[in-house]
């Protein structure tokens, strides 16, 4: 998780997150994929809170929901310097835990393997930037059309696009994907930009091969464009915009061509939990309607792709 043509198909998805350009600056600390990195402060635990009845009695008296994240994508989710998860997607966990009375647990994972931990019951949601759209709602494989899974229901709450960026000053004429062709790309693994790459690598004339390299998460791909490795990175626009931001103090990298393929961010939720799914929704409506909502998005300036609703498997 647009200035943008939108050519989504349900066989895309993605970490997109907003039009609009990043105000926010400072050196991002990275944190290993690997990791299991608990977020414990956040949210008041609150049992009174207005929306504390209307979730699952286990969760409730746990005063905890784990969330799967790959917490090294800013500005939508990443460590700060002094360790702490912070971004889009956290605040807005930490307003929803007010509402329902329970704190979000960030725990860090890498991104392809998020719905995975939910099946398997390691978290409660994904809240990671990811793009709400029919094959993860159907649980079935974007490439090939096969069932993988059971599918999980998506809580929208934000609009997005995808970008590719280059070295600055060194686009190699590069304005949108059919410029990739003959070039190399990299890309986080298992994103919409990985499913763009790919089909667009099926375009390209005979002789002009696009080379794709997918890596666990967004700062390989930036750190392999920034050696030289690559010819571009494409990632979701505010997290292309924040790389171009703050890397090497603006320095390293621009934006190349429009954002393509705007579609919803949505917090995933196992099929069949509709308790725990229904009170995240009522949640975000509550904080869309307090104005908390607009004022957290605003700050990580990513207010245009703010919504107006939030809705239940809105992605097509």
């Amino acid at each position: 998780m647009t200035a943008r043509s939108t050519r989504r198909s349900a066989t895309t998805r993605s970490r997109i997150a907003a039009v609009g350009a990043i105000a926010v600056a400072g050196t991002l600390l990275l944190t290993g994929c690997g990791d299991q990195t608990k977020n414990k402060d956040r949210g008041s635990g609150d049992t009174s809170a207005p929306l504390a009845d209307s979730l699952p009695d286990e969760i409730r008296q746990a005063g905890v929901i784990k969330v799967g994240s790959d917490i090294a994508y800013a500005p939508v989710e990443f460590k700060d310097k002094s360790g702490k998860t912070t971004g889009i997607d956290p605040d807005l966990a930490d307003a929803m835990g007010k509402q329902l009375g329970v704190r979000f647990e960030f725990e860090n994972g890498t991104f392809d393997a998020l719905l995975t931990g939910i099946r398997s019951k390691r978290y409660d949601v994904a809240m990671s930037a990811m793009t709400d759209n029919k094959s993860r709602q159907q649980g079935v494989d974007p490439h090939t059309g096969k069932k993988v899974g059971e599918g999980v229901d998506f809580v929208d709450y934000l609009t997005a696009g995808v970008s590719i960026y280059t070295r600055k000053g060194q686009t190699g004429g590069i304005t949108g994907w059919p410029d990739l062709c003959g070039k190399k790309v990299a890309v986080e693994r298992g994103t919409v930009s990985e499913d763009l790459a790919k089909i667009e690598a099926k375009k390209c004339p005979s002789g002009k091969k696009l080379t794709i390299e997918a890596f666990d998460d967004d700062q390989q791909a930036q750190t392999r464009l920034r050696s030289g490795g690559v010819d571009a990175v494409s990632s979701d626009f505010p997290v292309a915009a924040y790389a171009v931001k703050t890397s090497g103090g603006g320095k390293d990298f621009e934006i190349v061509g429009d954002q393509v393929e705007a579609a919803p961010y949505g917090i995933a939720v196992a099929k069949g939990n509709e308790q725990l799914r229904n009170a995240l929704q009522a949640a975000m409506t509550a904080i869309i309607k307090s104005g908390e909502y607009q004022k957290i998005l605003d700050k990580w300036g990513a207010g245009d792709g703010a919504v107006k609703e939030s809705v239940i498997n809105g992605g097509k």
